[in-house]
């Protein structure tokens, strides 16, 4: 049987609260997004942009943007069904830039910012 002395004690404490330290964080530390994430965003931009629906898009990813992780979950679940329509990388590609907080942010503030330079206002 073990002893439950103040140091035994002590050492448990610790390893406790060492393993609960990040167990309810809402932020976790991310690296910088990659070139090819980028040219994604500038990708999916542009076309907004040239189809003219940067307001409804920016309404749209601010209104939907908290919701992102469960898109991008959904995407990796229907990627079997949407190979069909396209390539499986752009779709896992997609899917991982979606479970990212920084990245609907950064597409909107990509859209608002292309918008401003055509002389539209995205809002």
């Amino acid at each position: 049987m073990t002893s439950f002395s103040k140091d035994n004690l002590t050492k448990l404490v610790g390893g406790f609260k060492a393993g609960l330290k990040h167990a309810f964080a809402v932020t976790r530390e991310q690296d910088a997004l990659s070139l090819d994430d980028l040219a994604l965003l500038e990708r999916v931009a542009d076309a907004v942009i040239a189809r003219g629906m940067a307001a409804p898009a920016t309404v749209f990813l601010e209104s939907a943007g908290p919701m992102n992780f469960l898109g991008s979950q959904a995407l990796h679940f229907l990627t079997p069904i949407l190979d069909l329509a396209c390539k499986t990388s752009e779709i896992e590609h997609v899917a991982r830039l979606l479970e990212r907080r920084d990245a609907i942010p950064r597409l909107i503030a990509l859209i608002e910012a292309k918008s401003a330079l055509q002389g539209t206002s995205p809002r």
